[in-house]
């Protein structure tokens, strides 16, 4: 076993909203990844797992908020039917929809838990969690999907995940969002248009991606069979707690930190809303 392996098999604590987040807005994923980063500092050794879906969300990169026709793409997106907010972390565009699966992986920021290792961890969980596709699973950048990156995961050349960390006052987030379910390339071909119209009649700082939509995929694409997000859930499950794992007891000190992060994501999205 590697010392990557080793990782996913120590203790965790579960904070599921794999069905409940269908009701809530996604700004409120974003605080609660801070506020367990805090948290797991006080938990060595052991770690959380979040799992979330959010309706109809386009989450853009803090680059994204600045293009020169913002208002127009994120009016687009809206006249599409969907929500639209910023991270706060790095990152370009990306999709939330009731097929998309997001997994965080929430831990003490410890010594040896590099960058590079906290990126290795989830891609094996990735690979734990689906064996029919095992190792067909490559990470690596695929140039031509949304929010393309090192830590891109695909399947003969068709991305259907990408993963993401943030790191903050002791606590390191390793994030996923995995297509489970649906078009990816339907998906793609929301970004692109929206790119299509927010990058018009200005400079462009930053390098974004010119999508193309056949090069995303989702897993039941992939696998050629149907898969729900319980099954998902409950494949977690089995993988990182033999069955069942333990349902994390929210304090009244978590509580507080939560709507101190809540207000923040709060701010950083009162631009768009205007």
């Amino acid at each position: 076993m590697t010392d990557t392996e080793m990782i996913l098999t120590r203790p965790w604590q579960l904070v599921d909203e794999s069905v409940t987040g269908l009701d809530l807005d996604p700004v409120h994923s974003f605080a609660m990844d801070d506020t367990l980063c805090e948290a797991a500092a006080k938990y060595a050794n052991s770690g959380f797992v979040r799992t979330w879906v959010h309706d109809r969300t386009i989450v853009l990169g803090i680059q994204d908020s600045r293009l020169p026709s913002i208002e127009k793409g994120i009016a687009q997106l809206m006249d599409d039917g969907y929500h639209v907010i910023v991270r706060n972390s790095g990152g370009l565009a990306v999709v939330l929809d009731a097929g998309i699966y997001n997994i965080s992986l929430v831990l003490s920021e410890e010594r040896g838990l590099t960058i590079d290792r906290g990126y290795e961890t989830m891609v094996a969980l990735t690979r734990k969690l689906f064996p029919e596709l095992g190792e067909r699973i490559v990470d690596g950048e695929i140039p031509a999907s949304y929010c393309p990156g090192r830590f891109d995961l695909s399947v003969d050349g068709r991305k259907f995940a990408g993963i993401s960390q943030r790191r903050i006052r002791g606590g390191i987030a390793v994030q996923i969002y995995l297509a489970v379910s649906g078009s990816g390339s339907e998906r793609a071909e929301v970004i692109r248009r929206f790119y299509d119209t927010a990058v018009r009649g200005g400079e462009v700082r930053y390098s974004y991606p010119s999508i193309r939509p056949e090069d995303m995929a989702s897993l039941e694409e992939l696998m050629q069979q149907p898969l729900t997000n319980q099954e998902v859930t409950d494949r977690i499950h089995n993988t990182l707690g033999n069955g069942r794992i333990p349902l994390f007891s929210w304090g009244a000190q978590e509580e507080e930190r939560y709507r101190y992060h809540l207000e923040r994501m709060k701010k950083r999205n009162e631009r768009l809303s205007r």
